[in-house]
């Protein structure tokens, strides 16, 4: 079986560093600032940046006075967005088992995924200006 809903490690570093960033305006935040920030390693805090490089939500820049800022304004990416550029796509599922065996009329686990679904619409109708908002006030 797999997991239902994983929250990593990684995706919240990244939720994270996204809120020191958005709330950074311009000035570019080194990685070193901002492990030290939330307290985690330096090397999984780049590898978290270097996937949301990837993914356009990220702009770095070289150099000694070099850093990271947003790659584009905070109120034109989701929290979902961040998310599945760490994690890959939050996945729709119907069940845990490879073959269902109840096709969800019965299932032991409730309305768990209907839940879960609503999650998804609650991250992708999250923009991270507002959890920025919400995170700092």
């Amino acid at each position: 079986m797999s997991s239902l809903l994983g929250i990593s490690e990684a995706a919240s570093i990244g939720w994270h560093a996204m809120i020191i960033l958005a709330d950074s305006g311009d000035e570019l935040r080194s990685t070193a600032e901002i492990a030290e920030r939330l307290q985690v390693s330096g090397a999984h805090l780049s590898k978290v940046l270097q996937r949301l490089t990837r993914a356009g939500l990220v702009e770095a820049v070289r150099g000694p006075r070099g850093g990271f800022s947003l790659g584009k304004p905070a109120r034109d990416m989701t929290v979902l967005e961040i998310y599945e550029a760490i994690e890959g796509p939050l996945q729709k599922r119907t069940c845990l088992l490879r073959e269902p065996i109840c096709n969800g009329k019965c299932c032991i686990l409730g309305d768990l995924f209907r839940r879960i679904d609503e999650l998804k619409d609650t991250l992708g109708g999250l923009t991270l200006e507002e959890a920025t908002a919400k995170s700092l006030h």
